[in-house]
């Protein structure tokens, strides 16, 4: 993974724990791992952070879906 590509997900990373201060930081941390994790084989590389932060947003509403109930 290129360095820029990292930083940005670390960006996208620190931008949900912000937004998001109800879920703890390590749930937050272990959505966006997972997204990577399922991106690493993409070809085109230019839009995975955008791709991690919307796989991770989606995991975060059916998170705190979960959690309302």
């Amino acid at each position: 993974m290129r360095t820029d590509e990292a930083t940005q997900i670390q960006l996208v990373q620190d931008n949900l724990i912000s937004h998001h201060p109800e879920v703890p930081a390590s749930v937050i941390a272990e959505m966006v791992a997972h997204a990577r994790e399922a991106l690493t084989d993409a070809r085109i590389r230019h839009f995975v952070p955008l791709l991690i932060e919307r796989r991770a947003r989606i995991e975060l509403s059916m998170y705190r879906t979960a959690a309302a109930h």
